[in-house]
């Protein structure tokens, strides 16, 4: 799968960056991002191998992209694909404390969404949340993902809990 970069009003979404590393590390110790994506990183060095890791696409079931300030590159949250499979495909994202409630979010779901649907051909993308995330629920639904029903216990998140998560998705068809 090549590189992408997409754009959003006032977004750039492009290929993580070793140089992202510093912002990142601030980004994953941020408490709702801990809880919601919790990921195992707790150094520079840690935040390296995550960006190469997200960075390299050459599997071809997955890609992800960091949210970035189209104006300054400042980074403002990550969005991905995961699961690409024979038309469908999950997208989960986040957003730094910064860029919550300006529309990153749902703007950078949009955007590759977008792409997804034409650059890789699929059909269906599913969007989860755990129940209690209701921010997540206005993305979903500002982004053109209905809510589908609940996953009972599905997902076991940052705090070791198992959440409930609704489940969203949106088709081609869709649009």
């Amino acid at each position: 799968m090549d590189h992408v970069e997409l754009t959003a009003p006032g977004l750039l979404l492009r290929p993580w960056r070793v140089t992202d590393a510093p912002a990142l590390l601030t980004a994953l110790d941020e408490p709702a991002i801990a809880q919601w994506n919790a990921q195992n990183v707790t150094d520079l060095a840690g935040a390296e191998a995550w960006i190469r890791q997200r960075a390299d696409w050459s599997c071809g079931t997955r890609m992800s992209l960091a949210v970035t300030d189209a104006a300054d590159g400042t980074l403002l949250g990550a969005v991905s694909l995961n699961g690409i499979r024979r038309g469908d495909a999950s997208i989960g994202y986040w957003t730094t404390a910064g860029a919550r409630g300006r529309g990153v979010a749902t703007g950078a779901v949009s955007a590759l969404t977008g792409w997804a649907f034409d650059g890789l051909d699929l059909h269906r993308i599913e969007l989860c949340h755990a129940v209690p995330n209701a921010a997540s629920c206005v993305v979903a639904g500002r982004a053109g993902y209905p809510l589908e029903g609940t996953l009972r216990e599905s997902h076991r998140y940052g705090d070791g809990r198992r959440y409930d998560e609704h489940l969203h998705a949106r088709l081609a068809t869709d649009r």
